[in-house]
């Protein structure tokens, strides 16, 4: 036997019903509801057709004494004759006659039955012509009930009316009935223990699509993200948009991993550079007595590829920072000249140093954080700078849409980026031979996460030797800050 321990002050695990458990439950509670109530109500009707046949019989026998007092006198043997005749050979009485005189004296009556029934025990006896019958049950022992009945008759010979009394032993009604709630009862406990069984064994077949899925979960490891879809298999309707869905996820996931991968190789290869350099740069310094000046090179090189570092690791944190769902910018309204003017002076020292012409024109209303927006914009006009030779110039313009939102275009003349990079420009550490991205292949990447935080999205369109365009789309209106 093997117990199970749990630490201390930890509630035990509260055990609970399955969806069959509770099923087959629910279905033999309702089952029993019907079948009671079907069976109660069988039963009532069966009781009451019984008893008023019993009645009809007393009725009958009643009717048959009014004949025989009224056709012959009292003394008569004929009517002694019936009155013995239904105590019958051997076995219990199913019947007790007794004929009372206008004196009270008993006439005639069935052996046996002064003791069990006197007279006093039947209902008060009526007309014959009266509508009601004035039957009564009574006991006469433990195990014996009769069903009464007492006329008032006119006798053949006498001037005042005779009483006729009649007694129906139902013991043979009573026991019919109680085979039949024992019927009943088997009936019913037969009917709720298959109503459960089946339900059982229908609700799991019903719930076995969804043990699939759960093991299908089981099996979805980092290494095991290329399992066969799910939807293309004949799900039940209400378990087709789950599948669905399923795959989705599951194709999101394998998305994920592999652009986790992507990132941990691309970030290994960006550290990889600046480390060597900086070992190597030490090695160097170290491998012989150095003048100071050696030392000083040594160190500004060294600087160099730290400030390199710390530009990746700050990109970095702030793309990974814009994909909090959590996070929330600062947003204001104004205008977007203001910010596209302070970029293009910071950048007029080098754009006079490579020849190149910077231009700003339009204005356009946005809502959103105006130093992220200066960053983005800085972004993509190092980019044109880099890739746009002497001679060449870089146009920014500001553009109103019809629908409220605005657009910022960097439209440079430079040397363009082949098609089969277009679609990857905005990945992180992506450098292809005419991409468009900052050493560390981090700057379209951050415009990207840029323009996402304020519900925009950025493009770029582009052709080798014919220059670049890249557009900023802002919203009409910035969505809630998510969070």
């Amino acid at each position: 036997m093997f117990s199970t321990k749990t630490e201390p002050g930890t509630p035990p695990p509260v055990r609970r019903w399955s969806i069959t458990g509770r099923l087959s439950a629910a279905n033999a509670v309702k089952t029993l509801v019907i079948l009671a109530i079907v069976g109660g109500v069988l039963y009532w009707g069966l009781a009451r057709e019984l008893r008023q046949q019993d009645a009809k019989l007393v009725a009958s026998k009643l009717a048959v004494l009014e004949h025989l007092v009224a056709t012959y006198p009292l003394t008569a043997e004929a009517i002694e004759s019936e009155i013995e005749h239904e105590a019958g050979e051997g076995g219990p009485l199913s019947y007790f006659l007794r004929i009372v005189e206008p004196s009270g004296r008993v006439a005639h009556e069935t052996p046996g039955m002064p003791a069990a029934l006197p007279v006093g025990a039947f209902p008060t006896p009526l007309p014959s012509e009266a509508a009601s019958l004035g039957c009564a049950e009574c006991d006469w022992s433990s195990d014996r009930r009769f069903l009464l009945g007492a006329h008032r008759a006119s006798a053949l010979g006498e001037s005042e009316r005779v009483v006729i009394q009649v007694a129906f032993d139902v013991e043979r009604t009573r026991a019919m009935l109680r085979r039949y709630a024992r019927l009943l009862a088997w009936v019913l406990s037969i009917g709720v223990l298959v109503s459960a069984l089946g339900t059982l064994l229908l609700a799991r077949l019903a719930v076995r699509p969804i043990h699939e899925i759960t093991d299908r979960a089981r099996l979805i490891n980092a290494s095991r993200l290329d399992l066969p879809p799910l939807s293309a298999r004949p799900w039940p309707a209400e378990l087709r948009g789950l599948a669905h869905d399923f795959d989705q996820m599951l194709a999101r996931l394998g998305d994920a991993f592999a652009r986790l991968s992507q990132f941990a190789a691309d970030l290994a290869h960006a550290l990889r550079n600046p480390i060597n350099n900086l070992r190597g740069n030490a090695e160097v310094a170290l491998s012989r007595t150095r003048t100071t000046e050696e030392y000083q090179q040594t160190l500004g090189s060294n600087l160099e590829e730290l400030d390199r570092l710390s530009r990746l690791i700050d990109g970095l944190l702030f793309i990974a920072r814009a994909e909090d769902p959590h996070l929330a910018i600062e947003r204001t309204t104004f205008g977007v000249r203001r910010e596209m003017d302070a970029v293009r002076e910071f950048y007029e020292a080098l754009s006079a140093e490579r020849g190149v012409s910077v231009r700003c024109e339009g204005e356009a209303t946005v809502t959103g954080d105006p130093v992220l927006v200066r960053r983005a914009v800085s972004n993509l006009l190092a980019n044109a700078l880099k890739h746009t030779t002497a001679g060449d110039h870089v146009h920014m313009e500001a553009r109103p849409q019809p629908d409220g939102g605005a657009h910022i275009i960097v439209r440079d003349t430079g040397v363009g980026i082949a098609a089969e990079h277009l679609p990857r420009v905005f990945e992180r550490f992506f450098r292809g031979d005419d991409a468009r991205t900052e050493g560390a292949g981090l700057g379209l990447a951050i415009v990207q996460s840029i323009m996402r935080l304020h519900g925009g999205e950025a493009t770029i369109d582009s052709a080798p030797g014919t220059g670049t365009a890249a557009t900023l789309a802002f919203p009409a209106s910035a969505p809630a800050d998510r969070g």
